[in-house]
């Protein structure tokens, strides 16, 4: 500014000087220079403006930086007034408790830090008249929500969710609504549903930026997938997101703007600019670091799809050729890295079911995780190894007493004192809303855990079983001749949780269950046709027929397959086609399956069971995961009723036990009925003698249910007055006691 206004200055000058020197001759001194400043005056009004207007620019400026530096002064004096953030709302979305608990660990966290934080259900949240209310409060709102049955939300936060998603796309909101609105979203889910992880979790979050809500960090993504979760569990998952927003609500609270990474999508220029090789660069070398490090503790989902939730804004934006080159790439690098992720840890189950093909013998995690492990030690579970668990059943601690035994005992003469129940597999493939575990056990569709020997389950199983029996040495009531007996194990119930036929070396488990002349008797949920087809004789095997429709098993068992039906009718199918006892276990629910009368004799004509085993429902308590009630518990009554109708649909069937207690009842095919009299008992020493002579003959000489059956006594016969109690024994009546619900 000051060289051009000497520039003007110079060039009046000379012009003034030229002038001058041209009339020098005509006029005498004092004329020549008033005439030179006359003819020039319009040089002169400019340079005095010109000087004006510097002058003046030069003081606004001053006073302008005195007053930012005084502004700032102030500030600094008294920042402790200025409120950045004046409270935390933390929303949550939960159907087992899971997400309530985040909710309070949180809200314990941000007190410490001085700050106001409240705990808010969902459902006793009104969204139309409260939530544009956190635009101008100051408040940051946390949404912890978990993804339910199908990508659906949760009961409690059914109706936000669908006030959020109408107010998203409703004119009469508008795109601002809730602009101004400070989130962060944590969503709950199982990668095992592949169509439905977390989807609660992203449609919360992309709703509330379509209404200008302002993300103050990435969604973060919890897994209860152990196989894929990024930090090995959904409680890892919320820590590691946890110390992420804290400290982001930390520089919220210092009025700190989120720093630019220099990927900008707005297309405006950036101090923090980098070009795209070096960007390349650094997202290559990101790729391979360690799952552990803090960049990569959550998923960087949210931002990655902000350029896909444009078109939910803009319906006519268009995508330029080299960010969609790049686009590519990004797509391309997630799904190798994902594929990496998941592939290295796949164990297959082979035809043979006792061989493993593992694909990469990297490191696998365990099924058994700290948070489950808790929860399942508190239920009174001996945890073996990994993925494996033993209880003592109450009709174990029953029969020690001479109370009872269970109806096991009852139709096929199991010595319930001497029965083991345990499961190599706490995993299962459905998550049925009779759950006696409550959903507390892990979910998948195919073995990707670390895995223990099938000697090293069976060995612990057995001592840990032993130590449990010998907490009855002395005890009231214990008789010592069935004390000393239950200390040598003779059954193994495989049905204690889960799904153990998905143990890959199961095969090797059940043979080494005989070679212990401890028989077997093992339950499947009929989701792996494949590996009952494979599987070596078992004592008695079972299939769980909860439902006969395929509307009413999805409602009731809730099975992750997508291919569940066809998976369960194979499995019927391949059932058939054992030559060892079969057995259909059917639970009835009151209100949900027990019309289905005509279905379920076609199911049984399907697969030829020799046993259909009926039970009324067992009701384990109030479950947030269930919405089952007492309700839905049938009388004993109603259960008879229901079988007599069954059994005269069946032309080859008959009812032959009974046991009042359980609430159950067993229908036998008719050719376990000879001269008149049931044979529904197991001759367990010649069954021993049998899987003995087959697996020395290499399975050439085979043996069938006929082979090894033994009388059923008068008591145990449906009709008997016993209706299914062993007279041996005395009957023990509780009262005023809490129910034990734990055994099978």
């Amino acid at each position: 500014m000051r060289s051009f206004f000497v520039v003007i200055t110079l060039c009046i000058s000379r012009v003034s000087a030229s002038d001058t020197k041209v009339s020098q001759d005509a006029l005498s001194p004092g004329e020549s220079y008033l005439k030179s400043v006359w003819h020039n005056r319009l040089y002169l009004y400019s340079a005095a403006a010109l000087v004006f207007g510097i002058w003046f620019s030069l003081k606004v400026a001053l006073n302008k930086k005195k007053f930012s530096k005084a502004v700032k002064i102030s500030d600094n004096s008294d920042g402790d007034t200025v409120a950045h953030v004046s409270a935390v709302k933390i929303f949550y979305g939960s159907q087992t408790g899971t997400a309530k608990g985040f909710a309070e660990e949180l809200s314990e966290e941000v007190k410490t830090m001085g700050l106001t934080a409240e705990v808010i259900d969902i459902k006793d949240y009104d969204p139309d008249d409260q939530l544009a209310d956190e635009c101008t409060n100051k408040s940051v709102c946390v949404f912890l929500v978990a993804t339910y049955t199908d990508g659906e939300p949760t009961e409690n936060a059914e109706w936000f969710c669908k006030w959020l998603e109408e107010a998203s796309t409703d004119f009469r909101y508008g795109k601002t609504y809730l602009k101004g609105l400070r989130y962060a979203v944590f969503g709950l889910g199982n990668s095992v549903y592949v169509g439905h992880f977390n989807t609660v979790g992203t449609n919360v979050d992309k709703w509330l930026w379509m209404l200008s809500g302002v993300r103050i960090m990435t969604r973060g993504e919890g897994d209860c997938n152990v196989v894929k979760s990024r930090n090995g569990s959904v409680q890892a998952d919320f820590l590691a997101w946890k110390v992420k927003f804290l400290l982001r609500l930390q520089a919220l609270v210092k009025g700190e703007k989120k720093s630019c990474s220099g990927n900008c999508k707005t297309g405006g220029s950036c101090t923090n600019k980098r070009n795209d090789g070096q960007e390349d660069k650094e997202e290559e070398k990101e790729e391979e670091k360690d799952n552990s490090s803090e960049e990569d503790l959550v998923e960087s989902s949210s931002d990655e799809e902000e350029s896909g939730l444009q078109d939910e804004k803009n319906s006519g934006s268009v995508v330029d050729m080299e960010d969609l080159g790049n686009i590519m790439s990004s797509a391309k690098r997630a799904k190798s890295k994902e594929e990496g992720r998941g592939d290295g840890q796949l164990v297959k189950l082979s035809k043979l079911n006792g061989v493993k093909k593992v694909e990469d013998e990297g490191e696998r995690r365990e099924m058994i995780t700290p948070a489950l492990r808790k929860a399942l030690t508190k239920q009174g579970y001996k945890l073996i190894g990994s993925h494996s668990g033993v209880k003592l059943c109450r009709w174990t601690k029953s029969m020690l007493r001479g109370r009872g035994g269970c109806y096991k005992h009852t139709f096929y003469g199991i010595e319930s004192h001497r029965c083991m129940e345990t499961t190599p597999s706490l995993a299962c493939a459905n998550k049925c809303v009779f759950c006696w575990r409550h959903h507390t056990n892990p979910v998948g569709t195919e073995w990707r855990w670390k895995m223990d020997p099938a000697e090293k389950i069976l060995q612990e199983a057995m001592e840990k079983h032993q130590s449990m029996i010998r907490q009855f040495r002395g005890v009231p009531g214990v008789k010592p001749e069935r004390y000393e007996e239950g200390l040598a194990v003779k059954h193994c119930a495989l049905s204690l949780v889960g799904e153990p036929i998905m143990y890959p070396e199961i095969n090797i488990f059940i043979r080494l269950l005989h070679s212990h002349r401890i028989s077997s008797f093992l339950v499947t949920n009929a989701q792996f046709p494949q590996e009952i087809g494979s599987l070596v004789p078992v004592t008695q095997l079972y299939v769980s027929v909860d439902a006969s429709t395929k509307d009413s098993l999805k409602k009731i068992d809730r099975p992750l397959f997508k291919d569940f039906w066809p998976r369960f009718l194979g499995s019927l199918r391949a059932l058939g086609e054992k030559r060892q006892r079969t057995v259909y276990r059917l639970t009835l629910v009151k209100a949900w399956n027990v019309e289905e009368m005509q279905s379920y004799s076609e199911l049984i004509a399907l697969g030829q069971p020799d046993f259909i085993e009926v039970k009324g429902v067992t009701y384990c308590g109030e479950s947030a995961a269930s919405s089952l009630t007492m309700a839905n518990v049938p009388w004993h009554q109603e259960v008879v009723a229901f079988v007599q109708q069954l059994a005269d649909m069946l032309p080859q069937y008959e009812i032959a036990c009974e046991h009042e207690h359980s609430n159950c009842l067993l229908i036998a095919h008719t050719k376990f009925k000879v001269d008149g009299e049931w044979w529904t008992w197991i001759d367990y020493e010649r069954f021993q003698e049998l899987v003995q002579v087959q697996g020395e003959s290499g399975g050439q000489r085979g043996f069938s249910a006929l082979d090894y059956m033994a009388r059923t006594p008068g008591w145990a016969q449906f009709g008997a007055s016993e209706q299914g109690f062993d007279p041996v024994d005395t009957r023990f009546q509780r009262r005023h006691k809490t129910k034990d619900i734990s055994g099978c």
